[in-house]
């Protein structure tokens, strides 16, 4: 069965060869790797270039390629052009996998006899102090846990060929959170799921000005509210059920207060002040304003949003319930 990998690449001449020695340790072959090199400045088209000549062989192919589109997404649209494994793994290039990483994937594509779509994998987060933690994982209500915790971040799933093909792929021109949303895109296109629950095999690296990921939300502000509005105006355009379409509107809302509480947090409560209150404004008109928004749903939602600005965790488990 072959799995293809996926990586953009941009600016990462100091940093890519950690990841590329993660795939080249994978125990699964056979393997095609396609690096696409984004408009870099530095070295890196040397570095990729370099990795192919040297380990480039029949069960371990090497495409690299280039994207002018200066975009992750494009370059990722980019990469699956190039792919020729039935299964895609999409992946950063400053995190990590573990040698049985794809190993895994082929397992459950194998248990399953081919009747899934796509498979979530457990991950570790690595921040700048260089602390650990596992990022959130959840086996139901998957809809609702990736709104909240982007359970489909970019590198911490497979996904069968033939179904990524008919989502219209990467969101060339979003500016952020573009995993996020395509994450959304799959499951309101009831993608088959299942789970990789071994120990977690995806290293999510934090690690301050060099991640992907990024730090803060203020320099960025307006790029992520638009995302979550184009999330939005997919659930309510989708073929989910009306109970189903408010109930993720309301998490969506969530999703905007968290936000919010970031940018209070990082001292900018010019931007968290009307964001907090279109968020408040439209929970509110859902709930159409009844005791229940008023005694219970209300109150919680405001202890929870300044539970966020003071870095208190587990909020959205909470809000998960809530609403």
């Amino acid at each position: 069965m072959l799995f293809t990998i996926i990586i953009p690449v941009y600016n990462r001449a100091q940093l890519v060869r950690n990841t590329l020695d993660t795939v080249l340790a994978q125990t699964h072959r056979p393997l095609q790797l396609v690096l696409v090199d984004n408009c870099s400045t530095d070295d890196t088209m040397q570095v990729l270039q370099q990795f192919a000549m040297q380990h480039d062989a029949s069960d371990f192919q090497i495409v690299v390629a280039q994207e002018r589109h200066h975009t992750a997404g494009a370059a990722r649209n980019t990469g699956f052009e190039l792919a020729k494994g039935e299964w895609i793994v999409f992946f950063d290039s400053d995190d990590e996998m573990a040698p049985r990483l794809v190993e895994a994937y082929a397992r459950e594509v194998a248990r399953l006899d081919g009747a899934v779509d796509l498979l979530s994998a457990r991950s570790m987060l690595v921040f700048p102090d260089g602390s650990r933690r596992e990022a959130p994982f959840f086996t139901s209500d998957l809809m609702a846990v990736n709104i909240l915790h982007s359970q489909l971040a970019t590198q911490r799933y497979a996904v069968r060929r033939d179904f990524f093909a008919n989502t219209q792929g990467w969101n060339a021109d979003l500016p952020g959170w573009n995993d996020w949303e395509l994450g959304m895109r799959m499951l309101i296109g009831k993608a088959r799921v299942n789970f990789v629950n071994d120990e977690p095999m995806v290293i999510v690296n934090h690690n301050g000005k060099d991640s992907i990921t990024g730090t803060e939300f203020h320099t960025r502000a307006g790029q992520w509210e638009q995302v979550i509005d184009l999330v939005e105006q997919q659930v309510r355009q989708s073929a989910l059920s009306p109970t189903e379409q408010v109930r993720y509107c309301r998490l969506l809302d969530y999703r905007r207060l968290t936000l919010a509480a970031h940018y209070e947090r990082e001292g900018c409560k010019h931007l968290s002040l009307p964001l907090a209150g279109q968020a408040f404004e439209n929970l509110r008109n859902s709930y159409s304003n009844s005791i229940k928004w008023r005694w219970w749903v209300s109150p919680v939602t405001r202890w929870l949003y300044r539970r966020i600005v003071h870095s208190k965790r587990g909020s959205a488990r909470i809000a998960q319930r809530l609403f």
